[in-house]
């Protein structure tokens, strides 16, 4: 018994090692791949003919929708920025989502908004009651909507009944687009020879930046450590992570943040779902599924140039809820997915797209959580050799290192959002950091995310960004 249970041990450590060196040969196949592409794209843009979209008649007007639920201290920066859009043809519409705090009120004073008549089309079904609309003539493109508490998906939802643009854009209540963010989403689409049903852009972490009359005045790198892990993980992540996937036609999450969609697609297959714990990545994920199920021509795509200015928590409370969250979400759809998995039909999304989620983005912080345990362990008994040991770590720490540092240097030589050397002394410092206790404690999070889904806890947490530590 005693052999059998060693045996075990020894093959769990084994395996450990094989997961973490495909694991990190994917992400050096993602780095190559996206520092071409974006190499790529830079060329490209210097040629590209967005500017003259912008005065173009032939550009599709979009909604902008902005869910809101207690944003009261910074919904009408984001509210300024939107309207500040350099966009030929554009609506804003601000859901607020039964707020308790002076969200609505704040939004009324500041706009000089008064209630007005307006017909509500129940295209996709809603749950929370609309109460009301309020609307300024001297400014015709922004539309504010007061309804019942009832969640993000419906909220979504709820625009969309009132939008009337083909596409629609959905922004978060505490980010800032930069002035030529839209036209920039919306040029693939206008030139892609598929339907394009979405795309998605690059989100930054906007603590640490100065905002003027809605526009970002000064970048600059937030003082909280903890949000300046964020800082280099979302580098990382956007930067070689998705647009590697991009290129693979395997992208699965296009931030909430800041994404576009085909409104007539999103309508026929019954918009957002309620139920949803991450309710853009079901939605993406739906749109890939039903694109293919009906044989119908799509593209999603990820752009790595517009940029979305976003809030990022700054207490271990919200960011340990939101990371929950994120991992609950992506666990529901993969499981929702699983029969997609390696069935011909699915093509590239069964064979290429939902397994890199299942193993890299799923598994990998389980596999990681576990490997930091039973493998000192048996080191310590003697039942991996010292090579084993030193391996382990090659592979879970210090090649961690190398895939960050080189997303900041990929940052640095290309789009270079953080102009001083300062910054990019710093953001090396985190981006080797990180590997010492943040990227762990992320481990640990997604773990007792997975225990809560295991036990039937599948609860939205609500997170408050930018909250500092006391």
């Amino acid at each position: 018994m005693r052999s059998l249970l060693a045996d075990l041990v020894i093959g769990f450590n084994y395996f450990v090692l094989f997961h973490y060196s495909l694991v990190n040969l994917i992400y050096t196949i993602l780095l190559v791949i996206s520092t071409v592409a974006i190499l790529r794209h830079i060329l490209r843009i210097k040629y590209a003919p967005f500017k003259d979209f912008v005065t173009s008649p032939e550009t599709p007007p979009v909604s902008i929708l902005v869910p809101a639920y207690n944003e009261e201290g910074v919904i009408t920066r984001t509210v300024r920025s939107t309207l500040g859009m350099d966009y030929p043809y554009f609506e804003v519409i601000v859901i607020n989502d039964g707020s308790t705090d002076e969200t609505l009120d704040t939004l009324i004073q500041t706009f000089k908004l008064r209630k007005a008549d307006r017909a509500y089309r129940n295209v996709l079904k809603t749950v929370g009651a609309v109460r009301g609309f309020y609307f300024n003539p001297e400014i015709p493109n922004l539309l504010l909507i007061d309804k019942e508490n009832s969640g993000k998906s419906d909220s979504l939802n709820c625009g969309i009944n009132m939008s009337n643009a083909p596409y629609f854009c959905t922004v978060d209540a505490d980010s800032v687009l930069e002035e030529n963010a839209l036209i920039k989403l919306m040029t693939p689409i206008l030139e892609s020879t598929l339907p394009v049903v979405a795309c998605g852009g690059v989100v930054r972490a906007l603590n640490g930046v100065t905002i003027k009359d809605g526009k970002v005045d000064k970048i600059d790198l937030p003082k909280s450590r903890l949000a300046m892990f964020q800082v280099a993980e979302y580098i990382r992540a956007f930067l070689f992570g998705r647009v590697g996937l991009n290129e693979l036609n395997s992208i699965l999450i296009l931030s909430g943040a800041f994404s576009l969609f085909r409104k007539d697609v999103i309508v026929d297959i019954g918009g957002y779902q309620k139920e949803s714990i991450s309710e853009d990545m079901e939605l993406v994920t739906r749109l890939h599924r039903i694109g293919i199920e009906k044989k119908t021509p799509y593209s999603i795509k990820f752009i790595s140039d517009p940029v979305c200015w976003t809030e990022v928590p700054e207490s271990m409370k919200m960011l340990a809820r939101q990371r929950r969250r994120w991992y609950l979400g992506l666990l529901q759809t993969v499981n929702q997915n699983r029969d997609t998995l390696f069935r011909p039909k699915y093509g590239r999304f069964g064979w290429t797209c939902l397994p890199y989620y299942l193993v890299v983005e799923l598994l990998s912080p389980l596999v990681e959580m576990l490997g930091y345990i039973v493998v000192p362990i048996s080191w310590v008994f003697g039942m991996v050799n010292t090579e084993f040991m030193i391996l382990f770590l090659m592979l879970s720490v210090f090649y961690g290192i190398f895939l960050s540092t080189a997303s900041i240097y990929l940052e640095e030589i290309t789009y270079r959002r953080y102009p001083r050397w300062s910054h990019l002394m710093r953001l090396l410092l985190y981006g080797v950091l990180e590997n010492f206790g943040y990227r762990q404690i992320n481990s640990f999070w997604r773990l007792q995310a997975f225990l809560q889904y295991i036990c039937g806890k599948r609860k939205w947490e609500y997170v408050k960004k930018g909250e500092q530590t006391p």
